[in-house]
């Protein structure tokens, strides 16, 4: 780590900043929903639905993003990012409508998102350091982004309680503008400083014909649809169960703070053991973790169990994931490669979010979507398992990753 830190020192924190600004922001969004709800009076499919579409236009955008910062560098598309991000918080502030809360909360936030989160910033991060140190770097990383969603949470929830929900969001858009100044630590290269020349077309064709890569993206399907319907309805099913509203605040903050060390430890074991092997013990035990919470009495002590261990598995996909792509077709196109794969993830949130709210509505429960989260942890061990960390020919034939 010390020489890791000597050469890429900057960029990691960089790329730190950003994560745990942009995903530490998102991570409290959950909060949001009993406040606008009981003001405006709208169901919980209402926000759910705005949710739900800014985690799909996050996973439609990330492709284009990857892209261009593999072509321009990650600098320009992260200020981009940062600035729609800001002006999209401070629009949902505004919002009043499932119209203008959808195009706040919905659009500009998904878009901002899409520049400022794992795809781009992890491909950055791919790009700087030694392969052998790839996983570390990105488990670090990302572990800074958890931290970020540990420190924001109790944050955001003293931001409502000060200033009201829209104050709240208002300053949050204020301090997610501070991205725009941290994206000049990532001093980003070029693509064309990365290996052979591969143009876009052909980089999709690599990975069009490539099993793995289409089983990871399924795989990551799954975590997104968990995690997504996790974080927004997570503080409003406990207080179904009649525990006080704090003890969902302090779950997710244990999410956040256990992720830390989830995501970190996810890095390290990727540099040591099969990364999809790694996946497929982590979704199952996803599974028992849900299932344990779901179907055992529930008390605060259960829910903070759970929050800790979902915050040891919740991103530490991540790093795996990511990881994965890069050994199978190097780092010149890994911001899109791994945009694609994170499309599969969104396609997921947005069916968690909006979904966990539709159902609720119509059936006044979760738990036909706590019943899904537990077989889909299933699926995604199973769409994993066949996976195998082998350069492609075109990688294998000059010796490089």
């Amino acid at each position: 780590m010390t020489s890791l830190w000597r050469t890429s020192g900057w960029m990691l924190l960089g790329a730190s900043l950003i994560l745990a600004l942009s995903l530490g922001t998102r991570h409290g969004f959950g909060l949001f929903l009993a406040p606008m709800s009981a003001e405006f009076g709208w169901g919980r499919e209402v926000f759910a639905l705005a949710i739900a579409l800014q985690n799909l236009v996050w996973g439609l955008a990330q492709p284009f993003s990857g892209a261009l910062a593999d072509r321009l560098g990650a600098t320009r598309v992260v200020v981009g990012g940062g600035v729609l991000y800001a002006i999209g918080l401070a629009l949902m502030g505004t919002a009043d409508s499932l119209g203008s809360l959808s195009l706040s909360a919905g659009l500009l936030i998904g878009l901002g998102l899409s520049g400022t989160s794992f795809s781009v910033i992890l491909g950055v991060v791919g790009r700087a350091v030694p392969v052998e140190k790839r996983s570390m770097a990105m488990g670090v990383a990302s572990a800074a982004g958890s931290l970020g969603q540990f420190a924001m949470l109790p944050g955001t929830l003293g931001l409502i309680g000060w200033l009201g929900w829209a104050g709240a969001l208002l300053a949050l858009g204020l301090l997610v503008a501070l991205i725009v100044p941290a994206a000049r630590l990532l001093r980003d290269r070029p693509l064309a400083a990365h290996g052979p020349v591969q143009s876009i077309g052909e980089a999709l064709r690599e990975a069009s014909v490539h099993s793995g890569f289409w089983l990871l993206a399924l795989g990551f399907f799954v975590c997104g649809f968990q995690v997504v319907f996790i974080g927004v309805h997570l503080p409003a099913y406990l207080v179904d169960q009649h525990l006080p509203a704090q003890v969902g605040t302090t779950v997710l903050a244990l999410v956040g703070l256990f992720n830390v060390f989830g995501t970190y430890t996810a890095g390290w074991l990727g540099g040591r053991w099969s990364k999809p092997r790694l996946l497929v013990a982590l979704y199952l035990i996803r599974g028992v973790v849900i299932a344990a919470f779901v179907y055992l009495p529930l008390s605060a002590g259960s829910a903070y169990a759970f929050g800790i261990a979902m915050g040891l598995l919740w991103l530490s996909t991540v790093p795996l994931t990511n990881g994965t792509v890069a050994t199978l077709f190097g780092v010149r196109n890994l911001s899109m490669l791994g945009g694609i794969v994170f499309l599969f993830h969104q396609l997921g949130a947005f069916l968690g979010g909006w979904l966990g709210g539709y159902l609720y509505d119509h059936t006044g429960s979760y738990l036909l979507v706590w019943q899904l989260s537990i077989a889909l942890s299933l699926l995604a061990a199973l769409l994993n398992w066949p996976v195998r960390e082998r350069p492609v020919a075109r990688l294998q034939a000059v010796g490089a990753v």
